[in-house]
């Protein structure tokens, strides 16, 4: 009979970096080939599918002797093919419960090292989707407010509170198109302030929240955060200066590149936006101290599930001197910065016209079930 294990299982196999099984993915080549897990194999098959002779010697060549764990999309059809296999004489198999749904609902959370020892630093990493969100908090108040969180929300709350802290405030660099926010859900939740940029007004943003002017500091006991205008990706991005530490850029910059713009101005307002994050990178960014770590809203995640500039479980940040010495759009004048932006465009986010208009308020989503088929998918929002 085989055996069911949790993506949180899978994933401590994987940072151990064990090679004593071999990941089945079930679903059709297009899906498995735009997203899925490191290091998975494809085996496309169906619901209602038996197990063929050529079926079962591609899996068995893959295998090898080892453990065969299988996942799927949501983890009936993974379930449909170990049950083929165990009916033919595979005894070493295990299916991923919930399949790609449950992984991409899987997080880590890394501390940050800094020099203060009265801050406290937390990056929060949406392993699947690249996703990163922070805890920024004050050891002696004991006050902390929340970045950038997705809608898995309750983890922001449990990890405050392990570190002896309590959520005032809740801030979102910018109105996100790739995931849906926690934001509002977390500061409803706990019956504190939500924060955009005031700038989030032109975009008709359908609920209530409290702005932040460009250069507006919030007291987080002795620990500033600084509001940092940072248009570009979007018209109200902010990036949020903690202390004299770090910069959490949001989808300013990121450790390989930067936001790209035509997800809210469209095709034909790109190059506008993408004036607009020449002149953040220069004129904001690139203008701060170079010993500033910058913390990124996202990581690069390749669609063969291995991270751009790092490995889920440790920080993905990098001082602003680090990043601008091998980031090669620095180099370039406005024109030709622009011209990369508009001209050369990558696969737009799953969904991301759905998400963005969630995010506004003009949409509700009721199910759980419907928000995860939402987010499927990696973030796509670096230019």
């Amino acid at each position: 009979m085989f055996e069911t294990i949790s993506a949180r299982e899978l994933a401590d196999r994987q940072d151990a970096s064990r090679d004593d099984y071999v990941l089945i993915d079930t679903r059709p080549r297009e899906s498995y080939e735009a997203w899925r897990v490191e290091g998975a194999e494809n085996v496309s098959f169906g619901p209602a599918e038996r197990l063929s002779r050529e079926q079962r010697a591609t899996i068995e060549g893959l295998a090898d002797g080892r453990e065969i764990l299988v996942i799927c999309g949501k983890g009936a059809t993974s379930t449909r093919l170990a049950t083929e296999l165990d009916a033919n004489g595979f005894d070493d198999v295990a299916v991923v419960g919930g399949g790609m749904r449950s992984w991409n609902a899987l997080y880590e959370s890394v501390p940050v090292e800094t020099t203060r020892d009265d801050l406290v630093l937390v990056q929060f990493q949406r392993r699947a989707k690249g996703c990163l969100g922070y805890l920024v908090g004050s050891k002696t108040d004991g006050t902390a407010v929340v970045v950038d969180p997705t809608r898995h929300v309750d983890q922001y709350i449990t990890t405050a509170a392990a570190e002896g802290l309590t959520i005032t405030r809740v801030l979102d660099t910018h109105v996100h198109a790739d995931h849906i926010s926690g934001g509002r859900d977390l500061a409803t939740k706990l019956d504190v302030p939500y924060h955009l940029s005031e700038r989030a007004t032109e975009r008709d943003v359908e609920y209530e929240f409290e702005p932040l002017a460009d250069g507006e500091t919030i007291a987080v006991g002795g620990i500033d955060v600084e509001a940092l205008p940072a248009p570009g990706h979007t018209t109200e991005m902010l990036a949020y200066r903690v202390a004299d530490e770090a910069v959490l850029t949001g989808d300013g910059l990121f450790l390989d590149s930067v936001g790209r713009t035509e997800l809210e101005f469209g095709d034909e307002g790109a190059e506008h936006g993408a004036r607009l994050q020449y002149e953040t990178l220069h004129g904001t960014l690139l203008a701060l101290p170079d010993e500033s770590l910058v913390l990124p809203g996202h990581v690069t995640v390749n669609d063969d599930g291995t991270y751009g500039n790092a490995a889920p479980g440790t920080l993905v940040g990098a001082s602003l001197a680090e990043v601008g010495s091998r980031l090669d759009l620095v180099e370039l004048d406005e024109d030709a910065f622009v011209d990369r932006l508009v001209e050369d465009v990558p696969e737009k986010p799953d969904n991301y016209e759905a998400i963005i208009d969630l995010n506004l308020g003009r949409e509700d989503v009721e199910r759980d079930r419907d928000a995860t088929m939402l987010e499927t998918g990696a973030n796509n929002c670096a230019a």
